[in-house]
């Protein structure tokens, strides 16, 4: 496995990390027993960070993965999670204040069983007030920070702008690292603009979601995908493409995500120890050029098209 330092935190993450919404039921029924081992196998495979939230599976995520971190020594793992989006009783909701931000952890860190939180980030920041952010919810978890609660403190977004705007409104070294999804994947690499931006201010990068929320996959993108009609034809045209190579577009697509050694790291997400097994084998075949190409420009079309997240 190789890994890779994230910004200047310190932590050499895995270049392929596991992302617990799985572990939620956040995209299909699961066993949890099942999900348990999806976890063991990332493990024994080399990988050693885990990103999880109270927001998936509204709790379900953090208890599941608690309850697959129960004994596995702690020095083998990083572990994030998240503070600011929830749910409950099957309602979504959001709330950014210092006070609520503090108790997340301790909540979380309770459910997961660790004594510490390695990453905190602000979950989905698109959805705050960014003012808020800046003022209330970051100070908070620098006090937690400086108490060594937390060892580090980052943010997520759908919308890269909102990055640059966190980080330019803090102090140096508020925000050391940042999660984006769908943004460098074969139908958008738009986080590749921002890179250098990053790296100016010793923010570390995190990539999600290789597969774009289940777009360029084989089973396609669920009923509830927000990206435009014109795209989704275009990723089944893509889809079909592959096929008809004799490669899995999942293949090319982690493969692809996966490549930039400015990224510390992709996380995918997968309740199945055999996903897990063939995700991870995916990331280290070497990235076909020429198959890439050919996708991109049936992409072209649709290339970096955005769409709103819900």
């Amino acid at each position: 496995m190789e890994y890779r330092e994230l910004g200047q935190t310190g932590m050499k993450l895995s270049r392929i990390s596991f992302g617990a919404s799985s572990l939620g039921a956040v995209f299909h029924p699961m066993k949890e027993e099942e999900g348990i081992l999806a976890v063991h196998t990332a493990l024994e495979q080399g990988v050693n960070f885990i990103d999880v939230s109270p927001y998936y599976g509204h709790l379900k995520a953090e208890n599941v993965l608690g309850k697959a971190l129960r004994g596995v020594d702690r020095s083998r793992y990083y572990l994030s999670t998240k503070v600011g989006r929830y749910g409950s009783d099957g309602v979504n909701h959001w709330d950014y204040s210092a006070t609520r931000a503090q108790e997340s952890v301790y909540e979380s860190m309770e459910r997961l069983g660790v004594d510490h939180i390695d990453l905190i980030n602000v979950h989905d920041i698109e959805f705050a007030d960014l003012e808020q952010v800046c003022n209330e919810t970051l100070p908070a978890l620098v006090e937690l920070r400086d108490e060594g609660t937390i060892r580090h403190i980052g943010i997520t977004n759908l919308n890269l702008r909102h990055f640059r705007y966190v980080i330019e409104h803090v102090p140096a070294g508020t925000v050391e690292s940042i999660l984006s999804f769908c943004h460098y994947t074969l139908n958008d690499d738009s986080l590749a603009d921002y890179l250098n931006f990053f790296e100016a201010h010793s923010v570390g990068v995190i990539n999600a979601s290789p597969y774009s929320m289940g777009l360029l996959t084989e089973r396609g993108a669920p009923s509830w995908h927000p990206a435009p009609a014109a795209l989704q034809r275009l990723a089944r045209k893509a889809v079909d493409y592959c096929k008809s190579k004799g490669v899995s577009i999942e293949q090319l697509a982690v493969s692809y995500s996966t490549a930039n050694p400015r990224i510390a790291t992709t996380l995918f997400s997968s309740g199945s120890p055999e996903n897990v097994s063939r995700t991870i084998r995916y990331a280290y075949t070497p990235l076909d050029m020429t198959l890439l190409r050919e996708v991109r420009a049936i992409l072209e079309p649709g290339f970096r098209d955005s769409w709103v997240n819900s």
